[in-house]
């Protein structure tokens, strides 16, 4: 999507190539590498593990009156080495009840009562021992030893709110995208146990990677777009879109699925008082779902891998009166190629991707729901972040909840990356000019702080920009060879499983064969100013030796723009490289032959807080 002070750390030594710099680490993570789940050398540890459910969801929504009523049986595997005794549970609808602590500010008329929990058993026998306190719901149960299972039935309601529109609900009148609809079970991971933190509408989501198979019954005339392989096309879509949306599975061309032909004869949905569609989800951490009556529906595939020629769906869902989405459907599948070919260059790893036209900026396994915007640029830049979020945190199961970073930091570098892909005319600096301003400031702190800790400017810098700039950064001082290289690595590692700081930078370290930790700690761990200078520009016996001057800790790449006396212009670059040593100032020698007139320093994606010292003239 487009607070706590850091926990009291100690230095410890990791292993690696040299033991220079050593990053701060808390020491929860340092009781990791203790009971080797994970390692030093950023793979999982031979006792890693995490745990699982299998969710069967029934759910009937009524667009009138907005109520859901829904059924979960979740079977949960505990694959810890811990006795469970009780089991926590996520109840995000309740970020919409009286009383419920939360960052976002809601109309009075949308608030609600929020779930209603009307039976909840196990192995047949119901529980009373439950408490529910804002979005958490905690449940006592009989102990569930290691390597046991135990299962859940829930059958509980709640009103989709109609305003306030925080990542799920009513769209229009014909129109809903719902999100976090089901009772689901916490993480329970080696680093912190159950994950407790509230959700506020602020912080997004840690979710475990799951099992669904899914029911959603929908008056007629409803169409529904969700997480998952839809698998009864037929008996919810007249023949004639079953028939496109074959076609469009195996095309590079664009074809409209729904079109506004089919809707105004009303052949899209079984003449049916109500459909149900039934959709499976493998591994995967969150369902949803959208409905509409009178959305368009325009789809394309390609192939993303080019060893198995599997192919990838992908969608766009929308009102008819938004224009801008009429070429969502060319950013999207764009996009999912650029992904898969460029940046990450891994092959996109879900069977579609689903751009509902929707109230928000917000991404979920195979479906974003994106606003429209008012010009191409910012509909170029929109998809291609939210879809960027398929490998971080969906594919790499990351905290959001206490990382934002670890995410938002991945779909912002992507932005920047793979919007000039789709319009070269995109330079897009999104970020860099408040990260540059608010640097050394009150609202500034170091990247690792934890995300609901953020606070004024911080709770965007340290989430999107700051991070992205520093995958930019290790990006340029690697090579595209290494870095892909690198960034391969980590995501052999721990796609499927719940990566923390620390394994995203022991995995970059040893993918890449360099110690990065003199980079690693001064950008992510401190705070401080960006800011370059130019110190001077002297002659020397082959050209000019120009003096750069780092007036804080971060290392920054040098861009400088040569301007000569004949009219003719030079560009410099030097990577982070040039401050690895923990150097203040940097000397880069120019050899020429030519008189030099004036030296600019600074480019696109170079943050600098004081821009007036980024500029000398030669006399």
């Amino acid at each position: 999507m487009k607070a706590r002070q850091i926990l009291s750390i100690l230095l410890f030594s990791v292993v690696s190539v040299s033991a220079q710099i050593q990053l701060p680490i808390e020491p929860v993570f340092q009781n990791t590498y203790l009971k080797e789940t994970r390692s030093a050398s950023g793979k999982p540890g031979k006792n890693y593990w995490q745990n699982t459910s299998k969710y069967n969801i029934k759910v009937n929504f009524n667009p009138v009156n907005r109520v859901l009523n829904g059924n979960v049986e979740i079977t949960y595997t505990n694959n810890s080495p811990d006795i469970l005794k009780e089991i926590w549970f996520k109840l995000y609808p309740n970020l919409y009840k009286k009383g419920t602590p939360r960052k976002s500010k809601f109309a009075e008329a949308d608030l609600g009562d929020g779930v209603t929990i009307e039976k909840l058993s196990t192995g047949g026998n119901a529980i009373t021992d439950f408490k529910i306190d804002g979005t958490n719901m905690t449940v006592n149960v009989p102990a569930v030893a290691p390597g046991k299972t135990i299962t859940f039935s829930i059958t509980y309601h709640y009103t989709i709110n109609k305003g306030s529109h925080m990542r799920t609900g009513q769209v229009d009148e014909g129109s809903h995208f719902i999100a976090y609809f089901f009772p689901r079970i916490a993480v329970y991971d080696d680093v912190d146990g159950w994950n407790k933190f509230p959700y506020t509408g602020a912080e997004e989501f840690y979710n475990d990677f799951d099992q669904f198979n899914a029911e959603v019954t929908v008056p007629g005339g409803y169409a529904v777009w969700a997480t998952g392989d839809l698998k009864n096309p037929s008996e919810v879509f007249q023949k004639n879109i079953v028939s496109k949306l074959l076609a469009a599975e195996q095309s590079d061309a664009v074809i409209d699925v729904i079109s506004s032909q089919d809707l105004g004869e009303k052949k899209v949905t079984q003449p049916k008082a109500f459909n149900t569609f039934k959709f499976e989800a493998k591994n995967v951490t969150d369902f949803v779902f959208a409905l509409s009556d009178h959305y368009l529906w325009k789809s394309s595939s390609l192939v993303v891998d080019p060893n198995t020629k599997r192919r990838t769906r992908v969608d766009a869902v929308f009102n008819p009166k938004h224009k801008d989405y009429y070429e969502v459907i060319n950013f999207a599948r764009k996009t999912v190629e650029s992904m898969s070919s460029t940046f990450p260059k891994w092959p996109f790893p879900y069977n579609h991707e689903t751009i509902f036209d929707g109230l928000d900026q917000m991404e979920y396994p195979m479906m974003v729901n994106d606003n429209p915007v008012d010009n191409r640029v910012d509909a170029i830049t929109l998809t291609d972040h939210e879809i960027f979020h398929t490998m971080f945190p969906f594919y790499m199961g990351i905290n959001e909840t206490k990382y934002g970073w670890m995410d938002e930091g991945w779909a912002t570098i992507g932005e920047w990356l793979i919007s000039p892909m789709i319009d070269s005319t995109i330079v897009d600096e999104y970020g860099i000019q408040l990260t540059a301003s608010s640097s050394g400031g009150n609202g500034d702190s170091p990247i690792m702080t934890l995300t609901p800790d953020l606070k004024g400017s911080g709770s965007f810098t340290n989430s999107y920009p700051k991070p992205g700039l520093g995958y930019l950064f290790v990006k340029d001082y690697l090579g595209e060879e290494l870095f892909t290289k690198a960034l391969h690595h980590y995501m052999r590692n721990w796609n499927g499983k719940h990566p923390m700081p620390y394994d995203f930078f022991n995995s970059i370290n040893e993918g890449s064969g360099k110690n990065l930790n003199w980079f690693w700690k001064p950008w992510f761990f401190e705070g401080g100013v960006v800011d370059l200078a130019i110190k001077s520009v002297d002659k020397s016996t082959e050209g000019y030796m120009i003096t750069v001057e780092n007036k804080g800790i971060k290392p920054l790449p040098i861009d400088l723009t040569l301007n000569f006396t004949d009219g003719s212009v030079q560009k410099n670059h030097s990577t982070i490289g040039v401050w690895e040593n923990g150097n203040k100032e940097v000397k880069i020698e120019i050899k020429t032959t030519k008189k030099l007139n004036k030296v600019v320093m600074g480019s696109a994606h170079v943050p600098d807080k004081v821009k007036s010292d980024n500029s000398f003239s030669v006399n």
